[in-house]
Formats: C-alpha cells, sequence, structure tokens
C-alpha cells in the first residue's frame, strides 16, 4: 500500500514520529559533521592492500622547509616506482617522476588520493593530513579541521630528521586500506586505523629525560 493511500489520520501520526528518528539520529552522532562521516563509511567500505608494495613518503615542498605527504604504490613488476636506503630516516628516491608510469604505478600527492578512515568513520571531511617538522623527527600528523572532530593523532613518522624525500613509518596499529564501494576497489587510500589511539598526542612532545632523585644531606 503506498503512504497516498492510508488515511491522512494516520499519515500525520506516523509523521512525528519519523522526524523524532532522523532528529535521534543526529544529536547520538553528535552534529551533521559526524553524520556526513558516517554516510561516508556507509557508502564506502575499506579494503586490504598489500602493505609492501606502498611506501608512504615526507616530500619536500619548495626549498625543504616543509614537506607533504606522498605515497607511491608499486603496481607491477616491469620497472621499480622507488628506492629505498638507509634508515631512521630512509631516503626515498621517487623513480616514477622519471618515466610514464601509467599502469606500473600509483601516485596519491593530496586530499584527492588519501584520506583518513577510523573503523566505519571515513573522516576526509573532518580531518586533514599534515607532515610537521619537530625537534630530530618528521610527523605525519592527523589534524582536525572542524571543533568538536577529535584530538590531533600522530600517525608515522621518519625516526630521524631529514628535509629530502623520507620514508613515513607508522604507528602501531596503523596501515593503508583502499576506498572499495560494493566488491570495486577505488583509486583512493585511506590511512586506516581499527579504532582511535588511547593516547593521541603524547608522541608529539619531546621525551623529557627521566628525572634523577638527589639524595638529601643528613
Amino acid at each position: 500500500m503506498r503512504l497516498s493511500e492510508l488515511p491522512r489520520a494516520l499519515v500525520l501520526a506516523l509523521q512525528p514520529a519519523v522526524l523524532l528518528t532522523a532528529t535521534g539520529l543526529v544529536a547520538a552522532l553528535g552534529g551533521v559533521g559526524l553524520v556526513q562521516s558516517a554516510r561516508a563509511g556507509a557508502l564506502f567500505s575499506a579494503a586490504d592492500v598489500p602493505q609492501e608494495r606502498f611506501v608512504l613518503v615526507s616530500a619536500p615542498i619548495g626549498d625543504g622547509t616543509k614537506g607533504q605527504l606522498n605515497i607511491y604504490e608499486q603496481l607491477n613488476g616491469k620497472r621499480p616506482c622507488f628506492a629505498m636506503s638507509g634508515s631512521q630516516p630512509a631516503k626515498v628516491e621517487p623513480m616514477l617522476a622519471t618515466f610514464d608510469f601509467t599502469g606500473i604505478c600509483n601516485r596519491f600527492i593530496d586530499a584527492n588520493g588519501y584520506s583518513l578512515r577510523i573503523g566505519d568513520n571515513d573522516l576526509a571531511t573532518s580531518y586533514r593530513l599534515s607532515v610537521i617538522r619537530k625537534d630530530n623527527d618528521n610527523l605525519l600528523m592527523a589534524l582536525p579541521t572542524k571543533a568538536g572532530a577529535g584530538p590531533e593523532m600522530v600517525v608515522a613518522r621518519t625516526q630521524g630528521p631529514g628535509t629530502g624525500f623520507t620514508q613515513l613509518v607508522f604507528e602501531p596499529g596503523w596501515e593503508l586500506k583502499r576506498r572499495a564501494f560494493g566488491r570495486r576497489q577505488l583509486g583512493h587510500v585511506y590511512i586506516y586505523r581499527a579504532i582511535a589511539p588511547a593516547e593521541p598526542i603524547a608522541a608529539v612532545e619531546a621525551s623529557a629525560p627521566p628525572s634523577v632523585p638527589v639524595a638529601s644531606k643528613q
């Protein structure tokens, strides 16, 4: 039976219940921003990817005083897309910049190609991913772009100073996944964690040297 065929009194009786349900959903999710995240999370899923095919890179901007996140993916073995050497930090040579890498490599260089996801929540509209140089490290930070979106989170670090192309190593619990629509995998990757870290910004602060107890004079 169509809604138009129902008695008018019954239709009017049903409408408040429908509106109340929608309002309650917004309240439960904490606002429009989280509703949008929930909708995106419901629309897209996160598919597993072979982690060894990818490298996260702190790529220099301009004179190297600032950096940005690049992600390179090796699709097949026709030609190497990148090379790495050293450690803490590992240097990355973006070899894909020297040839037409169509069908051989993928390169994700901005928010069109990657975004943050925690569990079922797609946080593309409420978080941005930024490389921040701090002390003797380069940190990949997830930074909220809306009030109430959540805390800052350390996602990865180069594990040492460097201003060139350097590898970003995930903090425990983080990994890459690919955005999927149904069974179709899309050209967008997630910086993914199953649950939010318990202490999101603790790792940003420089670790203080342990205090040494001073013996009291007798």
